[in-house]
C-alpha cells in the first residue's frame, strides 16, 4: 500500500468531503465566464408545452423517509428555471442532504451494498430528471451510473441504464440547456408515483431514448442511444450478498 493511501485512510470523512466541495468550487470558477449555474426565479413560471416521464415509487423500509427527502429536494428544483446555455446542477440547487437540512435516512448503495444514509433516495429524483432530459435531448455534462444493478426486471421503475447516482461532492447530474429559450423541470409526486416535466414556452421535439442491454458475465452492459446516435455506456456488477 503507498503512503499516500495509508494517510487517507485517516483522514475524517468530513474532512474529505469539505476538500472535494472545495475542489469543486474552484473547477466551477472556469465555467462562470462561459456559462452560469441556473438560479432559483420563483416568479418564472415557464409553460406551454411540456415533456413529461412519470415512475413508480416503490414500498420499502424507508419509504416515508424517501418520499419526505424526494419532496424537500425538488421543492427548490421547481423554483429553478434555465436560461439558455446555463448549466443545472443537482447539488447546487439541492444542497448538502444533511439532517440539519431537513433529510432523513434512506436507502443508499454504498461499496456496492445496500445502507442506510441521511438523503437516501434521492437518486430516484436525479434518475427521473436525467431521463427526461434525455427525451428532450438536452446536452448532458455529467451524469453517472449506478455501480450495481439491485433490481429484478419485475421490480425495476425506470429501465436500466436510465438512472443518474448522485453523491454530495462526489458526482452530480449537471445538463445544459442547449435550445434557445428558457426550461423548467417541475417535479410532482401524487400517490405512489413521481413525474418530471420539462416545460418550455417553445416546442422541444420528444425524442425516442432506447437502452440496450448486453451480458458481459459478472457485469451487465447498457448502451444508450437517442434515436440512432450512441449517447452514454453504462455497466452494472452483481448485488453483492
Amino acid at each position: 500500500m503507498r503512503k499516500s493511501t495509508k494517510v487517507k485512510k485517516f483522514i475524517p470523512t468530513v474532512v474529505k468531503l469539505k476538500f472535494r466541495v472545495i475542489k469543486r468550487q474552484i473547477t466551477d470558477l472556469k465555467f462562470i465566464s462561459k456559462n452560469r449555474f441556473a438560479k432559483k426565479r420563483p416568479q418564472e413560471n415557464v409553460s406551454g408545452f411540456s415533456i413529461t416521464i412519470e415512475q413508480e415509487i416503490k414500498k420499502g423500509t424507508f419509504l416515508e423517509n424517501k418520499i419526505h427527502n424526494l419532496k424537500l429536494a425538488f421543492k427548490t428544483i421547481n423554483e429553478i428555471c434555465i436560461y439558455p446555455d446555463e448549466l443545472f446542477s443537482f447539488w447546487k440547487t439541492v444542497g448538502y442532504p444533511s439532517e440539519k437540512n431537513g433529510f432523513k435516512k434512506g436507502r443508499n448503495i454504498v461499496n456496492q451494498k445496500i445502507s442506510e444514509e441521511v438523503g437516501g433516495g434521492l437518486c430516484q429524483l436525479s434518475g427521473i430528471i436525467y431521463h427526461t432530459a434525455l427525451t428532450a435531448n438536452l446536452q448532458i455534462l455529467e451524469r453517472h451510473n449506478h455501480s450495481v444493478d439491485i433490481y429484478s426486471e419485475e421490480d425495476r421503475f425506470t429501465p436500466l441504464g436510465a438512472d443518474a447516482t448522485v453523491v454530495y461532492g462526489y458526482k452530480d447530474l449537471r445538463i445544459k440547456n442547449n435550445t434557445d429559450f428558457p426550461i423548467q423541470f417541475k417535479i410532482e409526486i401524487e400517490g405512489s408515483h413521481i413525474s418530471c416535466s420539462l416545460n418550455s414556452h417553445k416546442e422541444i421535439e420528444e425524442h425516442h431514448v432506447t437502452f440496450n442491454t448486453i451480458d458481459k458475465g459478472k457485469k451487465t452492459e447498457v448502451v444508450t442511444f437517442i434515436e440512432n446516435k450512441k449517447v452514454a455506456i453504462s455497466f452494472y456488477n452483481k448485488l453483492r450478498s
